[in-house]
């Protein structure tokens, strides 16, 4: 459990994080126009980074890439270099900003051991991949049109047919889409350039050998959910489950995630969109009626993710997720990071707060210690607003980093509404609404689930 000391310890950035991350800026403000002719700025700015990490393993592998690339004589291996080295003052800040918060929680956590059988792919379909994140680093994001973007469908067809390669394959044409979205992009008057070049970066390192990973081991034991993330997009929903695994045997609790996702539509929103999870009953019960879960021979990955099979849980017995986050939380072991998450914006490490009081957007802790709430990330379909986080007195939520500073996503909270004791959590929809007045409006808007569906159904048998 965080007490008041906890705002003191996470107050600002760790030392060097902010140089390292202007370091990163340079890099990302030069590839935005690209790397074909490189003025004396984006030349001073790659000049900085290869100075950065002179000191490195990368130090000389680096500084060969960068006299290359200013000299106009761009290959594989430069650029690869230079996405190693994005990555590890990335990698390095966020190692940094983890430790610290390691530190306030006294959480432990396992180290990471590399599979060596990583990096077994066909080097012909990544090399389909390379041909065109090199394209995006010559042209840069200014030079952008529909034919550079177009030239990426090849290379991500020929990867979506290998299930291996897929999560490089979705990546590349989540990158594609965006950047076929703000075509030209020499018209834009903003340019996201950190979360391109986050992507590039990603996608260039995944191309060099494959998918890195740590292996897998298969568990089994009771998994006790503290709460429920929810991503929704236009195209496609995720719900991401925080939870505690008891392994049987006695093993040390460890804390886990899992994940489950439905392909969708922009006009499925809101609590509708829990319907679209209908493949797994037994994990969406649980998320509404506040259950644990036995689950037996489950894959469990190194960086703590369960791949979710609903036939091998069954539901337990009924387990409050406050009183889990109170008596376990700070005893569980932690995952490793894997080495391509290790990124800043990819902390969100489950917590739970009590005694405070909400002032806005903000977090009093006492001691005049404070947390920022990050309110923008409460997903639709749940019953959790703003209003219940603002007069709550105890709240599990995820801590984030997000620009400069640290945030806690609110995941549940407990709260006084009408004189009355309540717990709100983003999983209490997920086996439909229980607000009379949402599920009345839905009634009257009609399902939209049903509607496409049964649509589909009829275009299908024609």
């Amino acid at each position: 459990m965080l007490d008041v000391q906890l705002g003191e310890l996470l107050s600002g950035a760790p030392a060097g994080a902010d140089e390292a991350l202007e370091l990163v800026a340079g890099f990302d403000d030069a590839l935005v126009h690209g790397f074909a002719r490189i003025g004396e700025e984006p030349a001073a700015a790659l000049g900085a980074l290869a100075g950065a990490l002179a000191a490195s393993p990368l130090g000389d592998r680096i500084g060969e890439s960068v006299e290359k690339v200013v000299a106009g004589s761009i290959g594989d291996e430069h650029l690869a270099a230079l996405a190693g080295a994005r990555a590890a003052l990335t990698g390095a800040v966020h190692d940094a900003l983890l430790g610290r918060l390691d530190a306030a929680l006294g959480r432990t956590r396992a180290s990471w051991e590399a599979d060596p059988k990583t990096g077994e792919h066909s080097d012909n379909l990544l090399a389909g991949c390379r041909v065109w994140l090199r394209e995006l680093a010559i042209v840069g994001w200014r030079g952008v049109d529909h034919d550079v973007v177009s030239s990426s469908d090849q290379a991500i067809e020929a990867l979506l047919a290998v299930p291996a390669l897929r999560g490089l394959a979705v990546l590349l044409d989540g990158l594609a889409a965006e950047l076929r979205a703000s075509c030209p992009v020499s018209t834009m008057e903003r340019v996201p350039a950190r979360r391109w070049a986050d992507l590039w970066t990603r996608a260039l390192l995944l191309s060099q050998s494959g998918p890195w990973n740590g292996g897998s081991e298969e568990v089994s034991g009771r998994l006790l959910i503290l709460g429920a993330d929810v991503h929704e997009h236009a195209t496609v929903v995720r719900v991401q489950v925080h939870g505690i695994l008891e392994p049987a045997g006695g093993a040390p609790a460890r804390l886990v995630r899992t994940s489950v996702a439905a392909a969708k539509v922009d006009t499925i929103v809101g609590p509708a969109v829990w319907r679209l999870m209908g493949g797994h009953p037994v994990l969406l019960a649980a998320l509404a009626e506040h259950r644990s879960l036995e689950i037996t021979d489950m894959p469990l990955l190194a960086g703590g993710d369960l791949v979710w099979h609903d036939d091998r849980a069954r539901a337990g017995e009924e387990a409050d997720p406050f009183t889990t986050a109170r008596v376990q939380l700070g005893a569980a072991v932690a995952a490793p990071v894997p080495p391509l998450d290790r990124h800043p914006v990819r902390i969100a490490e489950p917590v739970v707060i009590e005694g405070y009081t909400v002032e806005g957007e903000t977090l009093e802790l006492g001691g005049g210690n404070t947390i920022a709430l990050d309110l923008d990330r409460l997903p639709s379909s749940t019953p959790l607003s703003p209003e219940l986080v603002a007069a709550s007195s105890a709240c599990i939520g995820l801590l984030r980093w997000d620009g400069g500073r640290w945030l806690l996503q609110p995941l549940a909270v407990q709260a006084t509404v009408k004189k009355k004791p309540v717990a709100v959590h983003t999983g209490d929809w997920a086996m439909g609404p229980t607000d009379p007045k949402v599920v009345k409006a839905e009634a009257k808007s009609g399902d939209a689930v049903a509607v496409l569906r049964e649509r589909a159904g009829r275009l299908l048998r024609k």
